[in-house]
């Protein structure tokens, strides 16, 4: 069937694996502030005896051109018992709440709770100037944990608001970044897109409103080619200050967020922090979903093919999500969870791996001691 986005391939690394819960979602209406609402996608742990099947009907990259997406989970199931830490997903500009579905559902099968926002002004449909999202994005993220421990019934009852991760792709890499801790450099306010009422201003590192935003909830971060540093957005004094553990997944080739950009946010943060480097791929390593079939024609719309929003023309998308899926996974287990998870990053034995199929991939950590280790071309011993 086409469009799938719960596949797992056979060489995937074993996290990618399909969690012990069956999966629900539901569509919520959060405000986050203001009266800005964010249509917001919710996946969650299921009751056990819940069928899985559903079909995702969106927009692809064109914003006028439907599609079908096919997953595993179950439309308002019943929620299952327990509590379950939040995951906030962000996407790109521009994108949806589905372009990180395979994500989405990966891990509400391992049992967390995950709320993936339309971000208003930065979706296909609704494709606002820059500065919107320039402005919005990191208060949207904050925004979305709030109304998230706002809801009732049942699924309010299981999320678990008090631990919260936060991935990232592209802008909502960039908004992650600001949230995590590194407010912006003055240089950003004169950035070409910056705006012309200020807006940026209120995220500048030391000011009274960047300090505010910072929440004691989100325990991790997952930038996935987040942008922002290759345009001076920060500097080194504001990196400095990005002290919330972080899992960057980034394409050494690409050249929307720049990959040495985005190395020099690794080096520079304070926070215990990892940088998994996916060798020859550009912007859309690791975070969306496979393009779906109605993208691959040309648009009269973009003049071009929307196929090119979701691939890569080196990697296999599928590849890079269950990679994405398998780490993600350990870094969300020993932050959110306090679990066991640290054999699964110490890429110097690759553990989750079959001999081989770690090619391709280097993985390195930082300590807040500022000493960098490198995990490259390695297997399971």
């Amino acid at each position: 069937m086409h469009n799938r986005i719960d596949i797992v391939r056979p060489d995937a690394p074993s996290l990618a694996a399909r969690g012990q819960h069956p999966v629900g979602v539901t569509t919520h209406e959060i405000t986050v502030y203001a009266g800005r609402a964010l249509t917001t996608e919710i996946w969650y742990p299921a009751h056990p005896d819940t069928e899985s099947g559903i079909d995702y009907h969106t927009l692809i990259r064109d914003g006028v051109t439907p599609t079908v997406l096919h997953g595993s989970a179950s439309r308002n199931a019943e929620p299952a018992q327990g509590i379950a830490p939040l995951v906030v997903i962000s996407h790109g500009y521009p994108g949806n709440r589905y372009l990180l579905a395979h994500l989405a559902e990966s891990l509400a099968a391992k049992g967390y709770v995950v709320a993936a926002p339309d971000h208003a002004g930065s979706t296909y449909e609704d494709q606002q100037p820059f500065d919107v999202t320039l402005a919005h994005r990191p208060l949207d993220q904050r925004g979305v944990i709030d109304g998230m421990a706002q809801l009732g019934g049942d699924l309010g009852a299981l999320v678990n608001c008090e631990k919260v991760g936060l991935i990232g792709y592209s802008m909502g890499g960039y908004g992650a970044l600001i949230f995590g801790g590194a407010g912006l450099a003055p240089t950003a306010l004169n950035h070409t897109r910056a705006g012309e009422d200020n807006m940026l201003a209120r995220h500048l590192a030391g000011s009274d409103t960047h300090a505010a935003l910072r929440d004691p909830r989100l325990k991790a971060i997952i930038p996935i080619g987040p942008w922002g540093n290759g345009q001076n957005m920060w500097d080194a004094d504001c990196l400095a200050q990005l002290d919330t553990p972080m899992f960057m997944m980034a394409g050494t080739s690409d050249e929307v967020s720049n990959y040495r950009a985005m190395r020099r946010i690794f080096e520079g943060a304070s926070a215990d922090r990892y940088l998994l480097s996916f060798q020859g791929a550009g912007h859309n390593a690791a975070a969306p979903i496979p393009a779906p079939a109605e993208s691959w024609s040309m648009s009269d719309v973009l003049g071009w093919s929307p196929f090119f929003h979701y691939a890569d023309p080196v990697w296999d998308t599928l590849r890079m999500n269950n990679v994405a899926q398998h780490f993600a996974a350990a870094f969300l287990g020993l932050h959110l969870r306090g679990e066991d998870m640290l054999h699964y990053l110490d890429g110097t034995i690759w553990r989750g791996f079959d001999p081989g199929t770690s090619a391709g991939l280097v993985l390195e950590y930082m300590p807040a001691t500022q000493r960098n280790i490198t995990f490259g071309g390695g297997h399971i011993g």
